[in-house]
């Protein structure tokens, strides 16, 4: 038996940092020792770019990615990692299926399994199913929950927090984030410093309102022919948390 680790494309790099702390976290857990636990958790608010994360992270390490509905149930569960996997009518007993989740990745043992709205696990009472097949497995698994996610974890007692060998919140946006955003969407307009930090603070770092803002100030520059914007020249609107009303959406 060796205990050497097997280093799994170290050099990754990320365009934003909650991004790169997501990939950060399966990668530890790709390259643990195989006697360690499996499991990881990333935590945070909503809107912070935890899903967008997961995604960037399933397309750089080929995860099966799920993410929990609020209709599902057990058989669902299991078929939707059934279907990511490569078995696309899943059929037989849950306990069929769970033979066969644990058997396919098994068969993959650094291919990760990403859980997305980790939280209804546990309200659905799930999270005893994803534990059995990550302890017998023994892949990689990320569960992504929103920032009081971990406190829901602690209803599941030792048995599940033992697992948990890495963990991570995910954070507010700063300015170079907001920078890469706008460079990434809207290369062809240049907004200054100035006007993405106050994107930035109105939307208080939170990626999905920075976007629709940078949304905004890239269609009301195109609209006046403006290839370059600044922080006066904007009387658009920021995205703060809350729909326009008829008068600002005019």
């Amino acid at each position: 038996m060796t205990n050497s680790e097997v280093k799994v494309n170290a050099g990754d790099t990320a365009p934003i940092k909650n991004v790169a702390a997501c990939l950060g976290l399966i990668r530890q857990l790709q390259n643990r020792n195989p006697l360690q636990p499996n499991l990881g958790v990333f935590a945070g608010f909503s809107g912070y770019g935890k899903s967008v994360a997961a995604l960037y992270s399933q397309n750089k390490t080929g995860a099966a990615y799920v993410e929990v509905s609020d209709t599902w149930n057990r058989k669902k569960l299991m078929s939707s990692i059934l279907t990511e996997l490569g078995q696309y009518s899943p059929r037989g007993t849950l306990s069929d299926m769970e033979d066969e989740i644990i058997g396919r990745l098994a068969r993959q043992p650094t291919r990760p399994l990403i859980i997305d709205e980790g939280d209804k696990l546990v309200d659905k009472n799930l999270i005893e199913l994803v534990r059995m097949i990550a302890k017998k497995s023994n892949v990689p698994v990320l569960l992504i929950g929103e920032e009081n996610f971990p406190v829901k974890l602690e209803r599941a007692g030792d048995r599940f927090r033992d697992l948990v060998l890495v963990m991570g919140y995910a954070q507010a946006c700063d300015l170079d984030d907001t920078k890469t955003l706008a460079r990434t969407f809207y290369p062809q307009i240049r907004m200054t410093e100035e006007l993405l930090e106050e994107a930035r603070r109105r939307a208080e770092g939170r990626v999905r309102r920075i976007g629709n803002t940078l949304h905004a100030i890239a269609a009301f520059a195109s609209a006046r022919g403006w290839e370059e914007i600044n922080l006066d020249q904007f009387t658009g609107r920021y995205s703060e948390g809350k729909l326009p009303s008829r008068r600002e959406a005019a």
